[in-house]
């Protein structure tokens, strides 16, 4: 799916704030409502733009820890056996298959250390998995959504989703 100057100034748009109506969205690209809401329906329908989401403070949530563990797999472990992996265990954020000595990086947030080893005690229990080495986060200093192009000028950087200091 093609997508032009004015889907991605609406994607940034809605990236910086979901809840942005579409007839605000308008006044900055220049459409209609009806316009940018048949744009993003279209984006929608074309997998560009994959759902709307709340952004959770993970410290107000009391899932302050996070954490990388990098997998290391037995023989010949195929994607998807790590995706089958990873897929049941609720503290794991993300899963990817990387470059390097390691197979896979997963990302894990739990609400204290002791969480965090039980779900590295279940990580580590799959068949698949040899060995694990993990790094732990002490601050998170920035974090954005996925984005697309060029960025919106203007705004503040937290509401364009950048972390504040620690």
């Amino acid at each position: 799916m093609l997508i032009d100057d004015i889907d991605r100034q609406i994607i940034a748009s809605l990236v910086e704030d979901a809840r942005r109506s579409f007839s605000a969205i308008g006044q900055v690209v220049g459409l209609s409502a009806p316009a940018v809401k048949r744009r993003v329906d279209r984006l929608v329908a074309g997998g560009i733009i994959r759902g709307f989401t709340a952004v959770v403070d993970p410290d107000a949530a009391g899932r302050s820890v996070d954490a990388f563990v990098e997998l290391h797999c037995t023989g010949r472990t195929t994607p998807t056996d790590i995706l089958a992996t990873v897929r049941g265990i609720p503290e794991v954020l993300a899963a990817y298959t990387i470059t390097g000595d390691a197979d896979a990086l997963v990302h894990v947030r739990t609400s204290g250390t002791a969480e965090l080893e039980d779900c590295l005690e279940r990580i580590r229990a799959a068949r698949i998995v040899e060995r694990t080495t993990s790094v732990l986060v002490l601050s998170r200093l920035l974090e954005r959504s996925a984005r697309l192009g060029p960025q919106p000028t203007g705004g503040t950087p937290a509401a364009a989703g950048e972390m504040g200091s620690p």
